[in-house]
């Protein structure tokens, strides 16, 4: 792991590699991408099967078996250990009581010529969620894709998520089964993304798909956008830290291996004006690797887009880490809250020692599916929006248009349009 200082000759050329971290090379698998697309276009469950034997490795055969059984979730569901089923329970209860906060309102004004503008907020008539396997499988993407949905008050929601020798992780089913899920189908990769975005026998076309994957998944999502809406092109899994000499090493390693922990691909960095905190959590950074599962994994994102960087002050640590804006963002110091004003690129913001990056995935409440990649400068988080739509509301009185008519008149008949004026000027002629 690089530990790098804003002070030497060559910085600026390697922040400038740090800032490319997990960049998914599209252009490379669009192709591949753009033929499974096709073929699930035109061939439904018969290209949706083919893929399955061929990706997955196992044999469909009757349309049904594409479907998860609900019955098989509530069994899963039901054999939980009474723990697990407390802690899946809370998450759910947290998550869904912060996006309930999140929650947009219709809305009318009344304004005293008798005109009425506002808006009307309705949710899709059917969501499709994506929920990663094969490394890991994660039953709370289930929880952070399926609860907001639900939240928003999306009728119907499609589920779909690999299942590799058509297994499935029971912890999945069970948070399916806690979260009413109705329609799930085995069915993984671009391929699940191109059933929602485009129907097949099986599995019934969506409005919006939501949720993670790798990069076939990514790219996918990019190319059916237009079909159907998306929520965002989410790349490999991502952490920043700010750090001052009050921060504890020990966290800050641990922290940085969360993510790394994730995918070869997984950027970790942290920045401090602190050369002694950066070194200490250097080495302790080694001694946590020997101690972890998935060391293979975290040591090859910690070698190849880990990185530890000294900063004359604190404002030029704030200033690199707003240029990276990371999926993830820890602010480590003595007074965390001093710093959040002059945050401007961030997915979700950990504030203080105690708010390890870890609860934010599973119980804290807030959505767990970031911008990654510097999108936090331009993307939100998964939210209950994603689930909604707006149309605008406009009623115009009598003495209301005739107020601003002649306004709206002129400004269509400088653009060259004859009926737009007329549609205005006859109703101030009635």
């Amino acid at each position: 792991m690089l530990i790098l200082k804003t002070s030497d000759e060559n910085f600026d050329v390697q922040f400038k590699e740090l800032l490319k971290r997990g960049h998914m090379d599209m252009e490379n698998v669009s192709k591949i991408v753009s033929t499974i697309l096709l073929e699930i276009k035109n061939d439904g469950n018969h290209a949706l099967k083919n893929h399955i034997e061929k990706f997955d490795k196992w044999t469909v055969g009757e349309d049904k078996n594409l479907e998860v059984c609900t019955d098989e979730m509530k069994k899963a569901y039901d054999a939980l250990e009474p723990k697990l089923k407390d802690a899946l329970q809370l998450a759910y209860d947290r998550i869904r009581s912060y996006h309930e906060k999140l929650l947009p309102k219709s809305w009318l004004d009344f304004e005293d010529n008798g005109t009425v503008l506002g808006q009307k907020v309705t949710p899709v008539d059917r969501a499709g969620l994506y929920i990663p396997g094969g490394k890991a499988a994660y039953p709370s993407s289930l929880l952070m894709n399926a609860i907001p949905a639900i939240v928003a008050g999306v009728k119907e929601i499609v589920v779909c998520t690999p299942a590799p020798n058509n297994e499935l992780n029971p912890l999945l089913l069970a948070a399916m089964h806690l979260c009413g899920i109705q329609k799930a189908y085995k069915v993984g990769g671009a391929s699940a993304i191109g059933a929602m975005a485009y129907g097949t026998q099986s599995i019934p076309k969506v409005d919006v798909i939501t949720g993670p994957g790798n990069i076939f998944v990514a790219t996918a999502k990019k190319l059916v956008f237009g079909e159907v809406n998306i929520d965002m092109i989410a790349g490999p899994s991502e952490i920043g830290i700010l750090a001052d000499s009050s921060s504890n090493p020990n966290f800050l390693a641990i922290d940085l291996l969360s993510q790394a922990e994730h995918d070869e691909m997984a950027s970790s960095i942290l920045i401090t004006p602190s050369l002694e905190i950066a070194q200490k959590t250097h080495d302790e950074v080694y001694v946590w690797l020997e101690k972890l599962e998935r060391k293979a994994i975290a040591e090859v994102s910690i070698r190849e887009r880990g990185a530890i960087i000294v900063t004359k002050d604190m404002d030029e640590a704030i200033r690199l880490m707003n240029q990276i804006a990371p999926e993830h963002l820890e602010i480590m110091t003595a007074h965390p809250f001093d710093l959040l004003p002059y945050i401007r690129h961030a997915g979700a913001i950990f504030m203080g020692s105690y708010t390890p990056e870890p609860i934010g995935d599973y119980v804290a409440g807030p959505n767990h599916t970031l911008p990654t990649g510097g999108t936090a400068k331009f993307y939100s988080p998964l939210g209950v929006e994603n689930f909604l739509k707006r149309s605008s509301i406009i009623s115009m009185s009598k003495k209301g248009i005739e107020e601003i008519g002649e306004a709206c008149a002129l400004l269509a008949h400088t653009e060259g349009l004859g009926a737009h004026e007329a549609s205005v000027l006859e109703r101030l002629k009635s």
